[in-house]
């Protein structure tokens, strides 16, 4: 019943003892005395731990309810907030996976729990004890923890957030110009998931340049307008704000904006750029404005309320996939639970104005269409994608199920390309099925095809997060880590968007690699500035080895494999220069 370690589901760690410890702000002097502050317990490395769960206590047992012991109770809450609940939900009511109330799970009963974790499905659900994640003990205990109520994690609002707040380097002592001889547009923001820390690898040379400590788990790297900030995220809700200026780009500022979070964005509008930042949290559902360069906390607004379409009270409206806006001083966030879409003006934090969007319920991730105007949204557990107009701020249009999406669409930021008949369309690929969804997205030289899906194509299986191509590339790539086939998760399909119509080709992106153990998930493909390489992640666990492979994109064949023992589980791909211009 729980979902993927990766992509844009299932972390969560509750990070209190973090925040309690910092006291801030704090202006450091030095890096020693920086990381002095950071030597004391492994949750404050920002490393998982089980000190970082405190504050969660266990509920009260109930008759005929399997009784965990407080050791056992500890463990389970942290397998579940780091595999399961980014998809089912700190309170377990359900999104991109199913509920898992205790309504649910005791109709299910134990037996059935026990075989669904251990086999998974091909709908998105990994096979946990067949792939070797978790052990038959882990999954006995999981099928009980799951039995009695979920625990409820506590708030986390301003005060708590000032206290988690650094300014490491002030903005009056940073670099007023480029201090290195990087070439920053073609550098790659990679996610070392389980290492707690993004390497800047040279997108030129394939070398590491530098290992950055941030929080657990970076769900994504997002780039200042201006280029200069990187700016990432993790489960554990700490944002880290990275001086790509500095003679060795590092840390200038961070702050918690939560227990668990996955997006980040920055202020694009003309006249604000790099004047604001936000961050969306899962816990507590909220999202924050931030001073965009030293990351103070400005203005928290809770997304808790009634839902789009039989307006009941939800309690748990995760913040999903924030993009901001190029035509208003807008952030769009997408509030999962409720539906709701938020058009945020930034100009006034003082009279906040916020246009409330009516969508789908479970709103996850999305991205902007060629033209940078519309944003095209997943609402994946009712298998629709939503187009939003950024210019004038409203919904254009729901293409669901029966208009051709398939199972749980998928996105990631979704895939930009000139279709042979058709014009531009925007590609989502599935966790649920094995189907690409091509959606018209030119309502002015191609209107009959507009925000319609004009062909589905049929890929390798389910269990795709992300898609990818690029302006200057013939091909689109689909990635499948989460398939429970082996041969199909290290493994990507590649289309000819010239002649869509044309079978895939299979690329062995796992055997390439060269790497003989473990899954070897391959996942998300990213292009480099120049769109003639493409790159993914050769994922696999924390004590195996890891990779990332290089693909020439016009020939489809290997150009390099990069290997580093601090390459730990490699996830997310970033390159600065496609990131800051959204192409996609």
């Amino acid at each position: 019943m729980m979902v993927h370690t990766f992509g844009r589901h299932g972390f969560w760690l509750l990070a209190g003892i973090v925040a309690a410890a910092l006291t801030g702000p704090v202006v450091a002097d030095s890096k020693t005395d920086n990381l002095k502050k950071h030597k004391t317990t492994p949750g404050q490395q920002y490393k998982p731990s089980l000190d970082v769960l405190k504050g969660v206590e266990q509920p009260g047992a109930k008759p005929g309810v399997p009784v965990l012991t407080k050791a056992e109770f500890t463990k389970a809450n942290k397998i579940y907030f780091q595999r399961c609940a980014g998809c089912h939900g700190v309170l377990r009511k359900g999104a991109t996976g199913k509920p898992l109330t205790t309504k649910e799970t005791k109709e299910l009963g134990f037996d059935y729990i026990k075989s669904f974790i251990n086999y998974g499905s091909p709908g998105g659900m990994p096979n946990w004890g067949t792939s070797g994640a978790l052990s038959e003990a882990e999954i006995d205990l999981m099928s009980r923890y799951l039995l009695n109520e979920p625990p409820i994690p506590p708030e986390f609002g301003m005060k708590e957030m000032q206290a988690s707040w650094k300014v490491i380097v002030p903005p009056g002592k940073r670099p007023t110009k480029k201090m290195n001889d990087w070439d920053i547009d073609n550098l790659f923001s990679v996610t070392l998931r389980d290492a707690g820390e993004i390497a800047l690898i040279d997108g030129n040379t394939y070398e590491i340049k530098t290992i950055i400590k941030t929080g657990y788990a970076v769900h994504i790297s997002r780039i200042s307008a201006s280029g200069r900030y990187l700016m990432v995220i993790g489960r554990d809700a700490l944002i880290n704000m990275i001086d790509l200026w500095m003679k060795s780009p590092a840390t200038v500022a961070s702050v918690k904006i939560g227990m668990e979070a996955r997006s980040v964005e920055t202020s694009k509008a003309k006249g604000y750029k790099d004047k604001y930042a936000i961050g969306g949290a899962y816990w507590p559902p909220q999202f924050v404005i931030m001073d965009g360069a030293t990351l103070k906390p400005l203005k928290i607004v809770s997304t808790r309320g009634m839902t789009v379409d039989t307006q009941e009270y939800h309690p748990e409206p995760r913040v999903a996939a924030i993009v901001g806006s190029h035509f208003r001083p807008e952030f769009v966030v997408n509030v999962k639970e409720t539906g709701k879409i938020l058009m945020v003006n930034y100009s006034d934090l003082e009279n906040l104005k916020i246009t409330t969007i009516n969508a789908e319920r479970f709103l996850h991730d999305g991205g902007l269409d060629s033209t940078g105007r519309y944003f095209m949204v997943a609402a994946n557990a009712r298998n629709t994608i939503g187009v939003i107009d950024t210019k004038e701020g409203k919904l254009v249009k729901l293409i669901r199920e029966e208009d051709g999406i398939g199972t749980t669409p998928h996105p990631g930021r979704g895939a930009n390309f000139i279709h042979p008949k058709f014009g531009p369309v925007w590609a989502t690929s599935h966790l649920g099925d094995e189907t690409v969804a091509l959606i018209g997205t030119d309502p002015i030289g191609h209107p009959k095809y507009a925000w319609k899906v004009v062909q589905s194509l049929e890929a390798q299986g389910g269990g795709s997060l992300f898609l990818k191509t690029h302006p200057k590339s013939k091909n689109l790539w689909v990635d499948s880590p989460l398939n429970p086939e082996a041969e199909i998760a290290s493994s990507v399909a590649v289309f000819d968007i010239t002649q869509p119509d044309k079978p895939y080709e299979v690329i062995p992106i796992g055997e390439m690699s060269g790497i003989s153990e473990g899954v070897r998930r391959v996942v998300q493909g990213e292009y480099n500035k120049a769109g003639t390489e493409i790159w993914f992640s050769v994922w696999n666990g924390k004590d195996q080895e890891s990779a990332i492979v290089v693909l020439d994109d016009k020939t489809r064949k290997l150009k390099k494999v990069i290997k580093d023992k601090r390459l730990v589980t490699p996830t997310g791909k970033f390159n600065v220069f496609n990131t800051r211009e959204d192409v996609y």
